[in-house]
């Protein structure tokens, strides 16, 4: 543990390595399980990594509580980091407000306290009560570029606090910074940030020229336009140009896709424009609709869930390196849970196997016994066929060898085997040429009148000119009791496309909504 400490510093990820060989229940001393708890939490904390295993860094705290003042104020940090990890944000900034007032601190650390506590009301968008705490840190900050960000979260804080004014002082400053450093990147980072503080200031001709300005300087294709342009429609929106907000509004959104569109920032983005998007709509149409809400609103759902799935990632990631000692303890109870895991899992393989070579087979019997079926249909229709045509007129004959037929295919459509489509054509054949359908649409059509009172004839006559070919294919199909995918296997169309014909079908006919076509044709 000695080791780890020294390296935390430095090289945390070595330092996590170390303690992760150690079995805090061997550790029976309290100063032992304190430090190791300690050292754990710290070293996920200075690594950002998720905290959601350290719930025991509490109890070090409590342990270092007058015993040990840096290490008191260090797993105080600590611990309020946990406390954000799991949820507890009210609860974490209260114990840093705690720390921030403690006599006597070592500037050095003190420094840490209050990094924490301004990074965090920062993340929690407080405004009057982060001022003070950043004013503090940037007094006590040595380092240029640490002193630089903290100016930036007092920036943030008095924006947060609506005090414009003084957020745009800070903003001058930190240009004025960079200019005189030479660190053209983050120049370009704060005159953006200046252009949206002239914006919140109402201050929009200001902002405007400076967007222009800095397209000048940095040329029209640099990394935020989509950013500036998305700029450009809020302030054509405050001064009520909305035709040039949705113009800057739709070039932010396709510049965005081209720049952040495999990036985490291209979600950011997205929460803004749709809710620009939301605005314009409502300006232009007086109305507020449900779906710019709920692209609004969807984004954040988005958003938080992959917080969640991060975090449960990171538990899951915890979970496994406490169980990492555990398992070395037990190796030999673990080879011999293996072994019978394995034992287990090859019996269900081996079930399984046999389960599906018999459903298999199964199917095969079921196939074949089909393919017979069928072609028994197929040798009744033809002696059926051979009947003189004299003999059957008009009697029950002609409609058993019509149903006969409407079975053949309906068959073939419940099982669109590549053997049941031949046979079905070789059938449909017999009555004349079928150009490469599946059936003999003629043959098709006189059955449906002979069997439904003239259905189609009737169909065809009031509606032949409303009506394409197709559509009523599917609908003697229908009549005749055919399901959407059979119809789709017989005339050759996707079930989708089927979908959509149906739908056609009942607007071109007039079919309400909730009422079956076929029984709608029938009255």
């Amino acid at each position: 543990m000695d080791q780890a400490e020294r390296l935390i510093p430095e090289d945390t990820d070595s330092a996590l390595c170390i303690l992760g060989g150690i079995d805090p229940s061997e550790l029976t001393v309290d100063s032992l399980r304190a430090k190791y708890h300690f050292l754990k939490g710290y070293g996920h904390f200075s690594s950002n990594r998720s905290m959601n295993g350290d719930s025991l860094i509490g109890l070090a705290h409590q342990y270092y509580q007058g015993r040990n003042k840096l290490k008191d104020v260090r797993s105080g940090i600590v611990y309020a980091w946990y406390k954000f990890w799991v949820g507890e944000t009210s609860g974490a900034l209260s114990m840093l407000d705690s720390l921030a007032m403690l006599p006597d601190v070592p500037d050095s650390v003190m420094v840490q306290v209050l990094e924490a506590r301004v990074l965090l009301g920062t993340l929690e968008y407080q405004g009057e009560s982060l001022i003070p705490f950043a004013k503090r840190l940037y007094g006590l900050e040595t380092d240029t570029l640490k002193k630089l960000e903290a100016k930036y979260m007092l920036l943030s804080g008095y924006e947060y606090a609506n005090d414009i004014d003084s957020a745009l002082c800070i903003i001058d400053e930190l240009i004025d910074c960079a200019r005189n450093n030479k660190w053209g990147n983050k120049q370009f980072v704060f005159e953006v940030e200046r252009a949206q503080l002239l914006t919140e200031a109402g201050r929009n001709a200001e902002s405007e020229e400076l967007i222009g300005e800095i397209f000048r300087k940095a040329g029209p294709d640099n990394g935020a336009k989509d950013y500036l342009h998305l700029q450009y429609a809020i302030n054509a929106l405050n001064i009520g140009e909305l035709r040039r907000a949705a113009k800057h509004l739709e070039l932010a959104d396709s510049l965005a896709i081209e720049l952040r569109n495999e990036d985490d920032s291209y979600s950011y983005f997205r929460n803004y424009s749709n809710l620009l998007h939301a605005i314009i709509d409502f300006k232009q149409t007086g109305r507020l609709k449900l779906m710019n809400t709920n692209r609004v609103n969807n984004r954040h759902i988005e958003r938080l869930n992959r917080v969640k799935a991060s975090q449960w990632e990171s538990e899951r990631d915890a979970l496994h390196q406490q169980n990492r000692a555990l398992a070395l303890k037990a190796e030999s109870e673990h080879k011999t849970v293996v072994i019978l895991i394995i034992s287990v899992v090859a019996l269900l393989i081996i079930a399984l196997s046999s389960w599906l070579i018999i459903i298999r087979r199964q199917r095969e019997r079921e196939n074949e016994e089909r393919i017979e079926a069928l072609q028994k249909m197929v040798d009744e229709y033809n002696s059926a066929s051979a009947i003189p045509e004299s003999k059957i007129k008009d009697s029950s004959a002609l409609r058993s060898v019509m149903l006969k037929q409407l079975g053949i295919i309906k068959m073939v459509a419940e099982t669109p085997t590549e053997q049941n489509r031949e046979m079905l054509r070789k059938i449909s054949s017999i009555d004349g040429e079928i150009d490469n359908e599946l059936v003999n649409w003629g043959s098709v059509f006189g059955m449906i009148d002979n069997l439904y009172s003239g259905f189609y004839e009737k169909l065809h006559g009031k509606y032949g000119n409303v009506l394409n070919q197709k559509e009523e294919r599917i609908i003697v199909l229908m009549v005749a009791g055919f399901s959407t995918k059979e119809i789709s296997v017989i005339t050759g169309q996707t079930a989708s496309t089927v979908y959509v014909r149906k739908t056609s079908i009942r607007k071109k006919l007039g079919v309400p909504e909730k009422e079956d076509i076929v029984r709608f044709l029938q009255s």
